[in-house]
């Protein structure tokens, strides 16, 4: 028997949740089958294809990586960046994820691109510009 494309999956997953993104039940059904198929793995580039199949749609799915919970005009910056980057999107969803390596802003993830404007990034290019090291 052979396997099942991941991007028949994707394809799949994308069409049953652009209305209402990806229930818990559908999240564990997804979660059983990786494990039953040995395909663990593949659940974050699965992630990602999912995403970027919703994108293709105008729904864009993006995390706001902070050390602290973002207040309502971050989050408001934060939708004007990515409808920068996706003019054609019909709808945007930010969901936030915590990680104290990320000093002072955010790196917001997209399925498709990271954009990063935290301080720990922009003292990295310093850095790089005046010493010419990483």
């Amino acid at each position: 028997m052979s396997r099942t494309p991941r991007s028949s999956i994707a394809s799949t997953i994308a069409d049953q949740t652009i209305s209402n993104g990806i229930s818990t039940k559908l999240s564990r059904e997804l979660a059983a089958y990786l494990l039953a198929e040995g395909r663990t793995s593949e659940l974050d580039p699965l992630m990602r294809d999912i995403q970027g199949l919703w994108a293709e749609q105008g729904y864009i799915d993006a995390t706001a990586i902070s050390t602290h919970p973002l207040d309502n005009e971050a989050k408001k910056r934060i939708r004007q960046t990515v409808a920068e980057n996706y003019p054609k999107a019909k709808k945007i969803v930010i969901s936030e994820q915590r990680d104290p390596d990320v000093i002072a802003g955010v790196r917001i993830e997209l399925s498709d691109r990271q954009l990063d404007v935290s301080i720990a990034t922009k003292l990295n290019k310093f850095k790089q510009l005046t010493t010419g090291k990483d």
